[in-house]
């Protein structure tokens, strides 16, 4: 009585703002006094209550706790760390992605940073997990689970996924003798002490804390429930359900009805009964239970106060602390259940939809010419002086709108005027020479021989030309010459010339 005496002089001190360990000294000296009177066990025993109290008064929030996020890719787990943050857009990163929480303890003023390590879903980068949890922070780290609400038929293949990568990490893992059973002991323990809130000692103070945890003794520890932590990793792990507000798609699109989801949920619950996990629904978008999770980790992790009791009336915001749940209370979703038994294998309830089926009228893909081909094939063509150029639309509108008649040499055709290019021999690359061969080709056409170039626009009386004098033979020479280079040109020269004809 004693001790329970000074423990709520130090709440109450609390509760009004005094100086706890002035208390705690006063205190100290007037048990000191006693304990000179009393007998030896008397006086060790008040100091191991009074050093335990002053130990949890002066602790600091430690600073080597962290958290490890599980899940499949697209399963919301960058979102919900951020959520946790406070953070509006997410950065989504890749492979092992690190993040923190700021956690602040109302009743120390303290504050410190939780650790958030986010282990990409691909099976491939499994070999980052020894950076997030090793030897070190073995004992100090928290594992949360992620699984999506978009696809629940996924959801048995995930869980036992993460569950089995998990173990064979923990495995490979180098501990002390005794380490990971002293870990799994204190899974089990802190399964047994589980309380319901309401206490009439304020339960986020240190000192109710440090009697809930540290004055109960094994004796007093109640049996665990049937079923519960039959996979014990030593871990304390938090199954959390995202985007629980697709329930409303999944009704609508996929016609699940409420024996549907409580199916589901029956199963989940002892999935995490099985291995002694807690079980959050959240959602992001509607803000359902993510300030809940930010408190239940701080308070499983640094002991802080929760004192919101299971939830399990609303369908898609469940809430199922560590130690709470029996196969008892998971039985009492069986009511119902009319068209399924607890027993059925869950994929065989909760199917996978079929995928739908793509769209086969698709255009048909054109695949490319090969560059060598193609370009041995217009080598042919040049070679046979473009005989075989397939016709433009272009050129066949414009020669239906203009109509060539025979005989005429460019008087009913405005198109056939002649060139008049003054001919420089002097010119780079011939270009006189090709103007007079152009002239020669037009006038050749239309049944006429070329003329001299002060005589091209003059027209002949009775359709005919002269004879051909020197000057005009000359031309036809270098004509003919020049033609014999052109086959040998660049296709350009060639295209031009078939252009113009």
């Amino acid at each position: 009585m004693k001790e329970l005496s000074i423990a709520n002089k130090v709440a109450t001190a609390e509760a009004n703002e005094f100086n706890v360990f002035e208390l705690l000294s006063r205190e100290i000296n007037k048990l000191q006094l006693a304990n000179n009177i009393g007998g030896g066990n008397r006086k060790r025993k008040k100091s191991s209550i009074l050093s335990e109290v002053q130990k949890q008064g002066s602790t600091k929030l430690p600073s080597n706790k962290s958290v490890l996020v599980l899940g499949d890719n697209a399963t919301g787990k960058t979102t919900l760390v951020a959520k946790l943050q406070g953070v509006e857009n997410p950065k989504k990163g890749s492979g092992l992605e690190y993040a923190y929480i700021d956690v602040k303890d109302e009743y120390r003023d303290d504050m410190t940073r939780l650790s958030v390590w986010v282990l990409d879903g691909d099976p491939g980068h499994k070999n980052l997990l020894h950076f997030a949890l090793n030897e070190q922070n073995y004992a100090h780290t928290l594992v949360i689970l992620t699984v999506s609400m978009t696809q629940p038929w996924y959801w048995l293949e995930q869980l036992n996924h993460w569950i089995k990568v998990l173990s064979d990490h923990i495995e490979t893992l180098k501990l002390e003798p005794g380490e990971k059973e002293e870990a799994r002991q204190r899974l089990i323990t802190s399964w047994q002490s589980y309380c319901e809130v309401g206490d009439d000692l304020d339960p986020g103070s240190p000192v109710k804390r440090t009697m809930r945890n540290n004055s109960i003794d094994d004796d007093d520890l109640l049996p665990l429930t049937d079923g519960a932590l039959l996979t014990n990793l030593g871990l304390d792990i938090v199954v959390v359900v995202t985007k629980t507000d697709y329930m409303t798609t999944l009704e609508k699109e996929y016609d699940y009805r409420d024996e549907h989801f409580d199916f589901i949920q029956q199963w989940i619950r002892r999935f995490c009964l099985q291995h002694g996990t807690s079980l959050f629904y959240t959602s992001v978008k509607e803000d359902k239970n993510c300030d809940l999770l930010y408190k239940y980790l701080t308070h499983r992790i640094y002991g802080l106060p929760f004192r919101t009791p299971a939830l399990v009336v609303e369908k898609d915001a469940v809430l199922i602390p560590a130690g709470w749940d029996s196969l008892k209370k998971i039985s009492i979703l069986y009511e119902n259940m009319h068209s399924c038994k607890a027993e059925d294998y869950y994929t065989d309830i909760i199917t996978a939809p079929p995928s739908r089926k793509t769209v086969s009228n698709r255009e048909i893909e054109i695949q490319t010419e090969d560059e060598q081909t193609f370009l041995a094939r217009q080598q042919e063509i040049i070679k046979q002086g473009g005989q075989v150029r397939s016709e433009s639309p272009l050129r066949s509108q414009a020669s239906k709108a203009l109509p060539r008649t025979p005989g005429s040499a460019g008087q009913n055709s405005p198109s056939r005027k002649p060139i008049d290019v003054k001919m420089n021999p002097v010119t780079p690359g011939g270009e006189g020479v090709l103007a007079n061969f152009f002239n020669s080709l037009l006038h050749k056409k239309s049944g006429s021989p070329a003329t001299p170039p002060g005589a091209m626009s003059t027209p002949r009386a009775n359709g005919s030309d002269s004879l051909l004098t020197p000057d005009k033979l000359s031309v036809r020479t270098d004509a003919a010459a020049e033609l014999d280079r052109l086959a040998r040109s660049v296709k350009k020269d060639v295209d031009f010339s078939q252009s113009e004809c």
